[in-house]
């Protein structure tokens, strides 16, 4: 299978700090109440807070909708993370 290199459209829109609905998300690699840590096109998305929970997760779409409340909002690049492409459990148990 060939991969694809054209990036989709990334978007972060935040309202009153309890919702967030971000595009452009290649994969999550983790979430609990306090964290929640997207790669997206534009690098690591690291979502802090409170009682988060995704509601809507749509990687074939590039969506995540995000509740709960939101602290900060962080990017870091991708190449700390592992290669592109490559699986949670794959980086976890390399």
């Amino acid at each position: 299978m060939e991969e694809t290199t054209k990036q989709r459209a990334h978007k972060l829109m935040l309202n009153n700090r309890n919702v967030c609905m971000v595009s452009g998300v290649s994969d999550v690699l983790s979430f609990d109440l306090a964290e929640i840590l997207l790669e997206t096109d534009q690098g690591m998305l690291m979502i802090k807070g409170n009682n988060l929970h995704v509601n809507r997760l749509s990687l074939e779409k590039g969506e995540v909708d995000v509740e709960g409340q939101i602290d900060s909002l962080t990017y870091s690049e991708l190449s700390g993370m592992g290669q592109k492409g490559e699986s949670f459990f794959g980086k976890l148990f390399k």
